[in-house]
């Protein structure tokens, strides 16, 4: 009964609220309870925009305008979202007494649950180890990777046969890279695999009991797990970065276990599973606009902006809230301490104000860079100049190994809110280029 309990007042109550005001028309319960949305979000998006830049609605406050997003990610009048803190008070003590223990991304310690002083305190020791320089020198380990699983795809291009590359190539290319980073071993990295695909639902809400029952049984499976692995690495270093974490310190300080653990899974589970919807959506979006992929094969120095523009026009994460921290005004939209407000990041991503033509996909966009996807501020993503590099590596090798690479079926999207991106993508992968003995790669990230 105590997963039941857990289960009604974090999902339940919001789930059977939710369903009727998306019939009512409400466009947040729209955003969270309808299926067609989940398909294409973009027209709620737009009737959110017509609403105003702030609109209320039974859920929160709500924004799609970029200028707004990004002011409210750098201001201090407002704070992340942590599990629990967007429900009734009086069913608090309930969800705090039934908490199983196990880490979750928005529970303390994770970094996306907490501010400064202690957000400042685990950035700072995780950056003093994920710095650009230690990303950059994994750009050649990327293309290793990126190389190998094409190598492996040779098979299936001579038989004709029809692929799913999200399984073969989208998912596993950022699980290879993260494992290496985290020091994972060869023999656990499907486990890793299915670790994130347990995580990504633990940011939606409205969750079914069923689907809550799997993302609570995966997240405790994923705790005991990294938590040997980290003892592992403690008793033998290597030279991953996550073994320097272990030992990193500043000022005499270093991360507790818990606050390692935290760490380490969010870096594990972000490192990939937003790389992945990454390069699954780059892939569909280039195969559906033939003439942009020509435009890169014309001008390869493109490629950068191109990663640039998939996360703009598909952002792998659609949406993050804040809480008031004081009583405050949003572009005339008065809002008080305590109360949220869900930043559409997909949806400032489309802002008309700020890109023009927004819903086109255009990979020599001069302001392509300016999307929010990667969120903003101190809580700017510690892995954006990772999932820049993959992406970037990642697309233009598959394109280049495989040319008449098409489409060979409608694919299948993901059915989480918060994280958007493909979960499988037939193609027929046609006649492979000769692979180069030396592959340029771009200087963007």
């Amino acid at each position: 009964m105590r997963l039941e309990a857990r289960w009604f007042v974090l999902h339940g109550i919001v789930r059977f609220a939710t369903k009727r005001w998306a019939k009512q028309g409400d466009t947040q319960a729209r955003l969270i309870a309808d299926p067609s949305t989940r398909i294409d979000p973009v027209p709620l998006f737009e009737q959110i925009r017509s609403d105003g830049p702030v609109s209320k609605t039974r859920v929160s406050n709500i924004t799609v305008d970029h200028a707004i997003t990004h002011a409210v990610l750098r201001s201090d009048d407002f704070r992340v979202i942590s599990v629990g803190v967007n429900i009734p008070k009086p069913l608090r003590w309930v969800e705090a007494r039934t908490r199983s223990g196990s880490l979750h991304p928005l529970q303390e310690p994770s970094l996306l649950a907490v501010e400064p002083p202690e957000h400042t305190r685990y950035r700072t020791l995780v950056s003093s180890v994920f710095t650009a320089r230690a990303v950059n020198g994994l750009r050649d380990r990327v293309q290793q990777r990126a190389d190998g699983l094409l190598d492996g795809l040779l098979a299936d291009a001579a038989a004709g046969t029809e692929v799913d590359i999200v399984a073969r190539y989208c998912a596993q290319l950022p699980v290879l890279v993260i494992s290496e980073i985290l020091g994972v071993p060869e023999s656990e990295r499907e486990r890793v695999l299915k670790f994130g695909e347990y995580a990504a639902p633990s940011l939606d809400i409205g969750l079914t009991l069923q689907e809550f029952r799997l993302v609570d049984k995966g997240l405790r499976e994923f705790d005991e797990w990294l938590g040997g692995h980290l003892e592992n690495l403690r008793r033998n270093p290597g030279e991953d970065l996550m073994s320097q974490l272990t030992r990193a310190s500043q000022d005499g300080e270093r991360l507790n276990d818990r606050e390692l653990r935290a760490t380490a899974g969010l870096v594990l589970a972000a490192g990939f599973e937003t790389t992945v919807n990454l390069l699954g959506s780059g892939v569909r979006l280039l195969l559906d606009n033939p003439e942009q992929l020509a435009r890169l094969r014309a001008d390869p120095a493109l490629w950068s902006t191109a990663v640039d523009e998939v996360l703009r026009l598909e952002s792998p994460v659609q949406l993050t809230a804040r809480v008031a921290r004081r009583d405050t005004v949003l572009s005339g939209v008065p809002m008080v301490a305590g109360e949220m407000i869900a930043l559409v990041l997909a949806g400032a991503n489309r802002d008309p104000n700020v890109f023009d033509d927004p819903h086109s996909f255009d990979v020599t966009r001069a302001n392509a860079s300016k999307h929010l996807s990667f969120s903003g501020g101190r809580h700017y993503c510690l892995g954006a100049a990772l999932a820049r590099v993959e992406g970037d590596v990642g697309l233009r090798s598959l394109f280049d190994r495989f040319p008449e690479l098409t489409l060979a079926g409608a694919g299948t999207r993901r059915t989480t809110r918060v994280l958007r991106g493909w979960s499988s993508l037939p193609v027929l992968l046609g006649t492979p280029a000769q692979r180069p003995v030396n592959v340029g790669v771009s200087a963007g990230g």
